[in-house]
């Protein structure tokens, strides 16, 4: 088993168990996000989802690990997952070949990618937004260390992709009713 085979089984074990760590369980969420994450590797639900979806970006791992830890809010609010729907309607069909530019093809000779990324970097250190500039950081050093070898698989994936949407819908059917409660 490889590296990154490695990582996979483990990151979807614990994403896994972060979505035990949603449920209003009070004092027991810790333990049955534990037991969520050990089912997980044991009966085959992090092998399923890692041959379904490979291994899972780092930006989702380490939304799952503060979600284990206890971190509320998500940094993965309204804005932000809003933000990464938009950019997925784009890079996605351009990256399956809808159209004559492959923007995945830059994760591989990241370049301009990097410096990109140095620029959100520094808007992310200006607004003080030190959750999002650590999971920036700790993306990067993932590619840089050679777990990933191109660098938007570091960044996104389809989960958190699919993430980002449940956050927008609930959101949406929030405010819907609120509207309709007044």
């Amino acid at each position: 088993m490889n590296l990154l085979a490695a990582y996979g089984l483990l990151a979807h074990g614990l994403i896994f168990g972060a979505f035990f760590a949603l449920l209003p369980l009070a004092q027991w969420r810790a333990r049955v996000a534990l037991a969520g994450t050990t089912l997980a590797l044991i009966i085959g639900i992090a092998p399923m989802l890692h041959g379904s979806f490979g291994p899972p970006s780092l930006t989702l791992l380490q939304l799952a690990v503060l979600q284990l830890a206890g971190r509320s809010p998500s940094p993965l609010s309204w804005r932000p997952a809003l933000g990464l729907l938009l950019f997925s309607l784009l890079f996605y069909p351009m990256a399956l070949g809808w159209g004559d530019f492959d923007p995945y093809a830059f994760g591989y000779h990241p370049g301009g990618l990097l410096l990109a990324s140095l620029a959100l970097a520094s808007i992310l250190w200006w607004r003080r937004l030190n959750t999002w500039l650590l999971i920036l950081a700790i993306d990067l050093a993932g590619y840089a260390g050679g777990l990933f070898v191109n660098l938007w698989d570091a960044l996104f994936d389809p989960l958190l992709v699919l993430l980002a949407l449940a956050v927008v819908c609930l959101q949406a059917a929030r405010r819907f009713i609120a509207s309709r409660i007044r």
